[in-house]
């Protein structure tokens, strides 16, 4: 699997979906001719009536952009004075529940769901925290901030401080500040510098100097970045991951792996999370609705390529042999085509 990450060939001239804005590489697209009240009435007559239909709620929820997800909600409480949210929990169950109600939330408050999950409770999921923060960019995390904000009343990175320590904190919480550099010029004396900077307080050094590792890693620009893990290969003979899986342990090399995936390809990083997420006994839901819902209308198209070339199968087919009945079916409609 390492070899995938080891290539560095190709990597100052990919696309980064770090700092994507368009919705080309989503899977999900408007939905020509939209009306709201039409979709109105479809969903109430779905939800109404004896028994529910499934099939209908599939239909229109997976198959329209969130931002008219957002109307169909408005128009839905003015038609009934209920919101859908509520009438969606009294009337599904389980994993299709909780997919549905990912749909007809903004990514921001899709994203400060996620994230209030992973925190709240016995115990801290740092998986999911480690997923969102290195993934998101500077945009998306004050999103995600602002929408905590106004669900809790609390600062995110207050309520992220008492849940984290540690080096592996102290990385996730720059992370959750959205400051990274977003300047797109490369400076590649400073890479160079960055590199060298890493190689004496990791692999040539008795010890490790944590602290260097996780300022670079957590404040550079992904192109200086990338820039950067040309010139350790260079000066190493090693990749950069390599020497971080080799010099750390726990979730401070979870954390910093994960960033310099997300550095080479968001999409990849994606496309493992999700292969982990089906393979071996059992599923793991959440991973599965978190990241088929976040980067539906961002970057599915590259996440599904990404899998086929990992995995030799697609991710459609992987979908459809690991996950069945209506939760299935909405992954299904979300990912779109079988490659």
């Amino acid at each position: 699997m390492a070899s995938v990450w080891d290539d560095l060939s190709l990597l100052l001239d990919s696309p980064d979906s770090l700092t994507v804005t368009s919705s080309a590489r989503g899977t999900i697209k408007e939905k020509p001719g939209f009306n709201a009240s039409e979709d109105v009435a479809a969903l109430r007559k779905a939800i109404e009536g004896l028994g529910t239909n499934e099939k209908s709620l599939i239909d229109i929820l997976t198959q329209r952009s969130n931002a008219q997800r957002q109307l169909i909600c408005k128009a839905y409480h003015q038609a009934t004075g209920r919101t859908l949210a509520d009438d969606l929990k009294g009337d599904t169950r389980g994993d299709f529940e909780n997919i549905l109600l990912g749909l007809i939330m903004t990514p921001a408050q899709f994203d400060c769901r996620e994230f209030i999950r992973a925190i709240k409770g016995a115990g801290t999921t740092d998986s999911t925290l480690i997923e969102i923060f290195a993934s998101r960019s500077n945009f998306q995390i004050k999103a995600l901030s602002d929408a905590y904000l106004a669900e809790t009343g609390r600062s995110l990175l207050h309520d992220l401080k008492s849940e984290v320590s540690g080096d592996y904190g102290k990385a996730l919480l720059i992370l959750a500040e959205g400051k990274r550099d977003e300047s797109t010029a490369v400076d590649a004396a400073k890479a160079k510098a960055d590199a060298k900077v890493l190689y004496e307080a990791g692999e040539k050094r008795w010890g490790t100097d944590e602290s260097k590792f996780i300022d670079i890693l957590c404040r550079r620009s992904v192109p200086q970045l990338r820039q950067t893990l040309v010139e350790y290969k260079n000066l190493t003979g090693k990749t950069l991951q390599q020497s971080i899986e080799s010099e750390m342990s726990g979730n401070l090399e979870n954390i910093l792996v994960a960033i310099v995936k997300c550095v080479k390809s968001v999409p990849a990083y994606m496309a493992e999370r999700l292969n982990q997420s089906m393979k071996g006994l059992g599923t793991t839901e959440s991973i599965l609705t978190r990241i088929m819902v976040s980067r539906s209308e961002i970057d599915l198209l590259d996440i599904r390529a990404e899998y086929k070339k990992l995995y030799g199968c697609s991710l459609y087919s992987a979908i459809a042999s690991d996950v069945g009945g209506d939760f299935g079916q909405c992954l299904k409609r979300l990912c779109g085509g079988d490659d």
